[in-house]
């Protein structure tokens, strides 16, 4: 007797492990499970959950399975099977998950439904993102419930912030817009006025060598970055002698897209 009560409790540990995602998985419509009753050939069965969030079980007739966990769910049909089996032990297995899903919308990526067959990050997720590169990560967002949650996905995917990171869940939307101008332009006194492509961390000089550098009647002490914010603009002033002449690096100032680089010719 005493065998057999251990080599059940060992099957019942063995088992606990319920789902692909383990016991905090929440089933919901669609999703494939396995029941299993120890010793009771009858009620062990797949199922699949109705569109109404109900399975059948032999015996019990309709249990509301959608939104409850496997092991919420092994409890409950447990409890229920105890006026038909004495002592249930019972299983439930998660074999086939169609429920969980996140959803990508926005002009920065093709819009798609990811389904979460495994646990997933949202920078996981991020890295699967062919066209993430073009986005504007620094305006996009993760929707829970309806809500914003604070998430950084520029420090997060650009900077490496892992700190920003999060388990992705059942019904999350990540919403990623396009960045509009992906170009920093270059007029002016430089040898060939352009627009230059933007990367993340561009400095002013290397926008200006990128356009062939100064002209000779460049004012290198007079060169000007016109920035859009919102409604507003501003311009912020860059003394190149003094970054060349005094090794003053706060002159190299960071650009952002969309910034103009205007270089002024001297007066002679």
């Amino acid at each position: 007797m005493r065998t057999r009560y251990w080599f059940l409790l060992l099957l019942a540990l063995c088992c606990f492990p319920l789902s692909v995602w383990g016991g905090d998985y929440v089933i919901g419509e669609g999703d494939a499970l396995d029941i299993a009753v120890w010793g009771v050939k009858e009620l062990n069965f797949p199922v699949r959950v109705r569109p109404d969030g109900k399975i059948t079980v032999p015996g019990l007739g309709e249990v509301v399975a959608s939104g409850s966990t496997p092991s919420q769910l092994q409890t409950h049909l447990a409890g229920r099977l105890k006026e038909l089996v004495k002592n249930p032990i019972v299983t439930v297995t998660v074999r086939e998950i169609t429920n969980s899903k996140v959803y990508i919308f926005g002009s920065g990526v093709k819009a798609n439904v990811y389904d979460l067959s495994r646990r997933t990050t949202l920078l996981q997720l991020l890295c699967m993102l062919p066209e993430v590169k073009s986005a504007d990560l620094k305006n996009a967002y993760l929707l829970r419930d309806g809500k914003k949650l604070k998430v950084d996905l520029h420090r997060l995917f650009i900077q490496g912030d892992t700190s920003q990171d999060l388990a992705l869940e059942t019904n999350d939307s990540l919403f990623v817009p396009l960045l509009t101008d992906r170009n920093v332009y270059v007029l002016g006194a430089v040898n060939t006025p352009k627009s230059v492509e933007y990367r993340e961390g561009m400095k002013v000089m290397e926008a200006i060598l990128e356009a062939g550098g100064f002209t000779k009647f460049a004012d290198q002490n007079d060169v000007v970055v016109r920035r859009k914010e919102g409604d507003q603009s501003r311009s912020l002033e860059v003394k190149a002698k003094k970054l060349f002449k005094e090794g003053d690096l706060s002159q190299n100032i960071d650009l952002k897209a969309g910034d103009y680089v205007l270089v002024k010719e001297a007066f002679f």
